[in-house]
C-alpha cells in the first residue's frame, strides 16, 4: 500500500522523465537514419566482417564499462546465434577473462589490457572493435595502435565529439549524441544490426542474391 501511495503521488513527475528518456533515444536514432554517412559506414564494417569470416579470419572486440558489456553481447550474438540457427562465428571479446586482465592490469597496466590481448590472439586479416563513448580510452587506443601493426582492419563505435578514435581507426562510427546513455543505446543497436548483416550474408538468403 506504501508503496502504491508513493507511486501515485509521483506518478506524473517520473512519468515525464521516463518519456524524456524514451524520446531522447528515439531523436538519437533518428538522427542516425538520416546520416548516410553513418548508414554508410554500418553497411561498410558489416562487409568487412564478411569478409574476414570468409577468409576464416575472426572478429575481436573490447569496451569499458557498459562498452565492456557490449562487446560480450556482439560476440554473444556471432557465436551463438542471432535470428536464426547457423554454424557458429569465431568472435571473442577481449573483457571476459579475469586472469588475463589482472595479470595484464597488474604486469603492464590498465591500457595495456586489450592491446597485449590483440598481439597474442590476433591475426592478419581479423576484425577489432573497439567500443569507447569517448573516443579516447587509453586501452582502446593502444589496442588499436596493436592493429595497425598486425594489419587488422579496425572499427571503432564512439560518439559525436572529437576524438583520437578519428585519426586511428579504419572505420570510424560516431553516433550523432554526447550523451553516454544514448550513444549507448545506439552502439548495441549498431552492433545488433552488424550480426544481422553477417548472419544473412553468410548463412540467410543474403542481400543481393
Amino acid at each position: 500500500m506504501l508503496q502504491k501511495q508513493i507511486i501515485n503521488k509521483n506518478s506524473h513527475i517520473v512519468n515525464k522523465y521516463i518519456k524524456n528518456h524514451i524520446l531522447e533515444s528515439i531523436k538519437t536514432k533518428e538522427l542516425i537514419i538520416s546520416n548516410k554517412k553513418i548508414i554508410d559506414l554500418i553497411t561498410y564494417a558489416a562487409k568487412q566482417c564478411i569478409k574476414a569470416y570468409k577468409n576464416k579470419n575472426k572478429v575481436l572486440i573490447a569496451g569499458n564499462g557498459g562498452s565492456a558489456a557490449d562487446a560480450q553481447h556482439i560476440a554473444g550474438e556471432l557465436v551463438s546465434r542471432f535470428y536464426f540457427d547457423r554454424p557458429g562465428l569465431a568472435a571473442l571479446a577481449l573483457t571476459t577473462d579475469t586472469s588475463i586482465l589482472t595479470a595484464i592490469g597488474n604486469d603492464y597496466g590498465y591500457e595495456k589490457l586489450f592491446s597485449r590481448q590483440v598481439q597474442a590472439n590476433a591475426t592478419k586479416g581479423d576484425i577489432f572493435i573497439g567500443i569507447s563513448t569517448s573516443g579516447n580510452s587509453k586501452n582502446i587506443i593502444e589496442a588499436f595502435n596493436e592493429c595497425k601493426s598486425k594489419e587488422i582492419i579496425t572499427i571503432g563505435l564512439t560518439g559525436n565529439k572529437d576524438c583520437l578514435m578519428d585519426k586511428i581507426c579504419d572505420i570510424c562510427i560516431k553516433v550523432p549524441s554526447s550523451s553516454t546513455p544514448r550513444i549507448q543505446e545506439s552502439h548495441i543497436l549498431i552492433g545488433h544490426i552488424i550480426c544481422s548483416i553477417i548472419e544473412e550474408e553468410l548463412f540467410g538468403k543474403g542481400f543481393e542474391k
